[in-house]
């Protein structure tokens, strides 16, 4: 696991009704602030959005349809897992909350068709001047793949 990296899982609350699954809250010990929400949605399984990085901004991830593979890289030289790959897999079926620190390369791909992501950023995203670093997806040698077992 990368320093401050943070894999919760979510519960969902079923009635007769169908579910509800809370996301994120102010009172929750990873939380920093609100700057907006959106929704991606990859059309195709096998897209990837990767990699950038945030030098002020927290990302909290939340797959609410279909299923991701995310994967992590530790650009931070001061953190004790500097350099370390995390790969993360989640989506309907294994609700989680992904929460990605400053510093933190992060990138995913759709496994299925229609998926979707719901994203919370710390900060309003500048588009004058966005707080990011990007590189291609195939950087830190990751490979993007579903491996068979």
């Amino acid at each position: 696991m990368i320093k401050d990296v943070k894999v919760v899982p979510l519960a969902a609350h079923v009635d007769d009704r169908g579910y509800l699954i809370e996301i994120l809250r102010r009172t929750d010990e990873h939380f920093t602030q609100f700057g907006q929400v959106y929704l991606v949605g990859d059309v195709t399984r096998g897209t990837i959005r990767a990699f950038h990085k945030h030098q002020e901004l927290w990302d909290w991830f939340f797959i609410s349809h279909g299923s991701a593979k995310f994967a992590l890289r530790d650009d931070r030289p001061e953190s004790p897992t500097y350099g370390e790959m995390q790969t993360i897999v989640t989506g309907q079926r294994n609700p989680a909350l992904i929460v990605v620190p400053p510093g933190v390369y992060h990138g995913w791909m759709a496994l299925e068709d229609d998926t979707q992501m719901i994203s919370t950023a710390s900060h309003v995203y500048n588009r004058e001047k966005p707080d990011e670093v990007r590189v291609p997806p195939a950087s830190f040698g990751y490979v993007w793949e579903v491996k068979g077992r």
